[in-house]
């Protein structure tokens, strides 16, 4: 008898390459700070935590680019319509491209704003500057490199995303490795490493997006027309997902803004750490991705009886990895840290907080699933009310922090993953019961 029915092999067809490619991301910042972590003080790597959440803030704040361009292609790709493919990729590609370029224009009083929210040491924040006033000149490929992800994961083609984002991010690895340890351009290299792979990444993903068109049959001309089309309904998901996304950044950049105010050592520690955790939730996001594809294509065509099943083989399967993932950070937690960095004062601290990296994967990987059901069916408004609730559960756990310190922000960010997941189950389930899940032929257009 085999272990992984009929769904299960369909779920992990498309679920381990997004996994594997996923996980490539997360080995940036563990590159990141594993190369400044080994430099000679914590001002350089609490410098690049900062900027990579200023930058993650600002640049995830516009995820929605990626997962309504998911949504929106599966259900064209579900209804077989070329046209509304077509579409769903032109109208978030200027999208982008404009976000991104006024993002370079005013990235200087940008990066004035954000620091001056994050205070802290002033060497920090100088280094955090530097790193910056480099990054953000990538913006408009990077929000662009969104949309081609989502674009080709709304098709199924899981090949090309691999291909798009391991080609980028080696890309990047070999950079941050040759500029800052070989060419000592420290945090300045770091940044200039990212920056230049995002854009090779761009080009990259251009070409294999090009090749899916030819393949799908969708022609020069019908791109040239198709973003004439009804831009309203992108409007107003993006406006909603944005909302979300906006909640979920102030809450994660609130562990760096609070842990910053706790000192230098503890913004350096955290971002060790948080490296852990979202190394993990990328990993668990290859089933969420799956699970939006399915979703938007069970929402364009109207079928629910493989949704179905495709929702309880994520489940079995998506819980089993992040039950293996807690076992290895309680386990080989404190080796995998010593990889990380070679300071002993921050080796030590991290002991101290390692049990969470334990409880977090099994606590969080049910709020990742359903986030990819509701993102499939476009139900922007509902996922912004359930990060709503979480923010709500989030920002009062953090009244904890005169009391527990350190400890506090990190049962902040469990309550807040726990409250995601509840929040979303109520609602998925209601949907299931009233039978509302799935739209009528006629609101489909």
């Amino acid at each position: 008898m085999s272990l992984l029915t009929t769904s299960d092999k369909a779920l992990w067809r498309l679920a381990l390459p997004m996994i594997f490619s996923n996980i490539t991301v997360p080995l940036l910042g563990l590159v990141d700070t594993a190369v400044i972590g080994h430099l000679d003080s914590p001002v350089y790597l609490g410098g690049v935590a900062i900027g990579a959440t200023a930058t993650s803030f600002l640049f995830m704040l516009l995820l929605f680019l990626r997962m309504s361009t998911t949504g929106l292609t599966a259900q064209a790709y579900g209804a077989k319509d070329p046209l509304r493919l077509a579409r769903a990729l032109v109208q978030p590609l200027i999208l982008a491209l404009g976000a991104g370029a006024l993002i370079v224009v005013l990235r200087t009083p940008l990066i004035d704003l954000a620091l001056h929210v994050v205070g802290g040491s002033e060497a920090v924040l100088e280094q955090a500057r530097r790193f910056l006033e480099i990054r953000w000149l990538s913006a408009p490929a990077s929000l662009a490199n969104l949309v081609l992800l989502g674009w080709l994961l709304g098709v199924q083609y899981a090949r090309a995303p691999v291909i798009l984002l391991v080609a980028g991010n080696l890309l990047n690895i070999v950079l941050d490795v040759w500029l800052v340890m070989g060419l000592h351009m420290n945090v300045q290299g770091a940044a200039l490493a990212t920056a230049i792979a995002e854009y090779g990444t761009f080009f990259i993903g251009l070409w294999m997006v090009w090749r899916v068109l030819a393949l799908r049959g969708i022609s020069l001309a019908m791109l040239k027309t198709a973003w004439r089309g009804n831009i309203r309904t992108l409007l107003a998901l993006n406006r909603d997902i944005m909302l979300r996304s906006l909640l979920l950044q102030l809450c994660f950049g609130a562990l760096t803004v609070f842990g910053a105010r706790l000192g230098p050592e503890i913004v350096a520690v955290n971002a060790v750490l948080m490296t852990l955790l979202t190394f993990t939730a990328y990993a668990l996001d290859g089933f969420a991705y799956a699970v939006e594809a399915h979703s938007g294509q069970a929402y364009g065509a109207r079928e629910s009886g493989q949704l179905r099943e495709v929702w309880r083989a994520a489940c079995r399967q998506s819980g089993l990895v992040a039950l293996a993932f807690a076992l290895i950070y309680a386990f080989l937690g404190e080796q995998i840290v010593a990889l990380l960095t070679s300071l002993p004062s921050l080796r030590e601290l991290a002991s101290h907080y390692l049990f969470w990296q334990a409880i977090l994967p099994v606590v969080g990987v049910w709020c990742y699933l359903l986030d990819g059901m509701f993102i499939g069916a476009t139900r922007g408004a509902e996922m912004r009310n359930s990060m709503a609730v979480a923010a709500a559960g989030f920002g009062l756990t953090l009244l904890t922090l005169p009391y527990l310190g350190n400890h506090g922000l990190w049962l902040a960010l469990a309550v807040f993953l726990a409250l995601r997941g509840l929040s979303l189950a109520f609602i998925w389930h209601r949907h299931w019961r009233n039978n509302t899940w799935l739209p009528s032929r006629h609101d489909i257009s």
